[in-house]
């Protein structure tokens, strides 16, 4: 009795696609499998060795007008399994039909969507002027690095045609439906300090630790007032702040030796108000004000600030926003407080919307007993019949003619 499209997303939650070690040759297959099922082209793009970017493809009646993506990431987070009710690559649906699985919030509910949608199209016998595309990526949850961010810069990506793209969201425990249309920027800085070592007996001057001391005292001032900021102002969400936290400390070699060096790690997210120069010159003077032979690296700078258009007079928003007024649906306008693959997208200059139709679920992405209600997941199956059909019926515009 458990309608179809249902059966399918558990399917997909049973594909064992966590880090360190994810089965994307399964995730890959069983993708493929309903693609062809489909009808839909397939193509399987190796941007890295053992990293391959499924793309299918329904081709639109006007090829040459610029086409619909719909991306999704097959990889998932690790799981502390005794924190799980249920095993939690088993899809177990409970009395209520909440279905517990990691990926079901983040993000497997949203490929299967795409393609359940697709179905319903098809079925119905629509076609539309525009291409729509899937893609299927892999490391997403570990950066993105040897996934959408090498893709995005092949001919395979170009060829695409991209003229909107969608992607992951997050879940709403309210009413209303959360749309990200842009990100924070992630920086990962490492601040190492250097200092006179010597005996754990004496008072040394100049020690590392002096030096860190300070800096770590200036980063979290600054963290404690963005906190505040936060805190303060009801229209502000977390999107809207810079959030810092320090993540690593390393140094010292024994109890009763002062090092010569000691190193803190930060993990920054800047929202795109924020000028990143001038965010950068206050993290040199935080160093400068510490002592000598206080310096910085980065392990991740993300200079990238563009947004998407939210204007009515967006031919894409306005298509996108009509939809979800027609359904009415109360939509909460949020710049997305971690980062996801959109991110590379609007970097190559294609507006993208991060929308995962989950309102009324508990935000339970990377936490214990992930789930979401199959009622849930089915209704997103009907918003995105009707954005796509939106969307892919965008008329002409006047880049295009």
């Amino acid at each position: 009795s458990e309608n179809p499209s249902v059966t399918l997303f558990r399917e997909y939650l049973r594909i064992d696609t966590v880090h360190p070690k994810p089965d994307y040759d399964a995730a890959v297959q069983f993708l493929e499998r309903v693609g062809t099922d489909l009808g839909l082209a397939c193509q399987k793009v190796e941007v890295c060795q053992g990293r391959v970017v499924l793309v299918l493809t329904w081709q639109g009646t006007n090829p040459r007008l610029r086409s619909i993506l719909l991306n999704s990431h097959t990889d998932v987070v690790p799981v502390f399994e005794e924190h799980w009710t249920y095993p939690p690559f088993e899809a177990v649906k409970d009395s209520q039909g909440n279905i517990y699985a990691r990926g079901a919030q983040d993000m497997k509910c949203v490929s299967i969507q795409y393609l359940e949608a697709i179905r319903r199209l098809k079925t119905e016998g629509k076609s539309f002027a525009r291409t729509i595309h899937l893609t299927f990526v892999p490391d997403e949850e570990v950066g993105g690095h040897k996934g959408m961010e090498m893709f995005v810069k092949r001919p395979e990506f170009k060829a695409l045609n991209v003229g909107f793209a969608m992607d992951e969201g997050l879940a709403s425990p309210s009413d209303t439906f959360s749309v990200f249309y842009g990100e924070r920027s992630p920086w990962w800085i490492k601040v190492k300090c250097m200092g006179s070592p010597g005996h754990g007996s004496r008072f040394i001057s100049n020690t590392a630790a002096e030096k860190m001391h300070k800096v770590i005292s200036s980063f979290l001032t600054f963290r404690e007032s963005e906190k505040q900021r936060l805190k303060s102002d009801s229209s502000l969400t977390l999107g809207d702040v810079t959030s810092l936290n320090m993540t690593m400390l390393e140094g010292g070699v024994s109890f009763n030796v002062v090092p010569s060096e000691m190193a803190a790690s930060f993990d920054i997210r800047i929202p795109p108000t924020v000028d990143l120069k001038a965010f950068e010159e206050q993290v040199a003077t935080w160093c400068r004000s510490a002592g000598d032979g206080v310096t910085y690296e980065f392990h991740q700078k993300c200079m990238d600030q563009h947004i998407t258009s939210t204007e009515e007079s967006d031919p894409w928003w306005k298509a996108f926003s009509g939809v979800c007024r027609d359904m009415k649906l109360q939509l909460k306008l949020e710049i997305f407080p971690a980062a996801t693959d959109s991110r590379y997208i609007r970097a190559v200059r294609h507006p993208a919307i991060g929308f995962s139709p989950m309102n009324r679920t508990p935000v339970l992405l990377h936490d214990h007993n992930e789930f979401l209600n199959e009622q849930v997941f089915l209704r997103g199956i009907e918003i995105y019949t009707g954005l796509l059909t939106a969307l892919a019926s965008v008329p002409s515009l006047p880049a295009e003619r």
